[in-house]
């Protein structure tokens, strides 16, 4: 039996539950005794992207959709260790010239240096847990249904700025949760929350351009987006860079697109990919 991808269904049912922790969350967080209930709803919020694909997956009657997600899941042997370790190199590259270009707008060198702490604290649990829980459950859910819903019936190309979009609009309500990452760049200015969002776009080309190089490894790319979360908040790069970076991520976006024009500018699908 062929799975007929059903991406409108998929995000529909991920952004209403996620929207609905996370209103709440927020709402919650502004109350005394409201930060336990915060949290776990924010937790909850976390969670549907990954329940919402792997309950797509095993209620699809379709053992080859089956059998892809869980190759996608633990299949080592898909991990080239190479690929992996060049997308984190070119991440750096992305955050040195960054800071390079941001002396230009009055930035300060002194961004080459590690922060004591983190930016964010949400609940009293530890930020790098957060961060490692982050990667893990966003990536069981967007690499293991979402992108390849969308690749069914578009080019990756077209897929990933489609997904970019989604993603963006996917983390609007943690603007408004007091201790979240997004809270924070709000306070500060509200093109910092403007950025982020931009920046989703070019971000998700990486993730594809690794996602595809890997045969389509999850855990390629939980471990990528672990490590760039940790690079982003480890640097001591300031707002302003970050904005520069953006626009760095947009040239190194094009130059991968570009230089890998049968991934992303082919007409295979992953849909074809199922019966490989």
């Amino acid at each position: 039996m062929k799975h007929q991808y059903q991406p409108r269904r998929f995000f529909l049912t991920v952004f209403a539950l996620t929207w609905l922790f996370w209103i709440a969350a927020a709402v919650a967080v502004r109350t005394p005794a409201g930060e336990g209930a915060g949290l776990a709803l924010m937790l909850l919020g976390l969670l549907v992207p990954a329940v919402t694909a792997v309950v797509t997956v095993h209620t699809s009657r379709c053992a080859a959709l089956k059998r892809d997600f869980g190759r996608k899941l633990f299949g080592v042997s898909r991990v080239k260790p190479r690929t992996v370790l060049t997308c984190i190199a070119v991440f750096a590259a992305v955050i040195a010239a960054s800071i390079l270009l941001s002396t230009l707008v009055g930035e300060s060198l002194d961004q080459f240096a590690l922060v004591e702490g983190f930016s964010f604290s949400i609940g009293g649990i530890s930020t790098l847990l957060t961060l490692v829980l982050t990667a893990l459950l966003e990536e069981l859910g967007w690499r293991g249904y979402a992108m390849d819903s969308l690749a069914a019936f578009f080019t990756w190309r077209k897929a990933t700025l489609l997904f970019g979009a989604v993603w963006a609009l996917w983390h609007l309500p943690l603007f408004f949760i007091p201790g979240t990452y997004q809270h924070t760049i709000l306070r500060e200015s509200p093109w910092f929350m403007v950025n982020f969002s931009v920046s989703t776009i070019p971000m998700v080309f990486l993730f594809t351009w690794l996602y595809v190089k890997n045969n389509r490894s999850i855990l390629a790319c939980v471990f990528f987006h672990f490590v760039v979360n940790l690079m982003q908040e480890q640097i001591a790069m300031t707002p302003v860079t970050k904005c520069v970076e953006t626009a760095v991520l947009f040239a190194v976006a094009a130059i991968i697109a570009v230089r890998n024009r049968d991934a992303f500018w082919g007409e295979k699908h992953s849909a074809d990919l199922l019966a490989e």
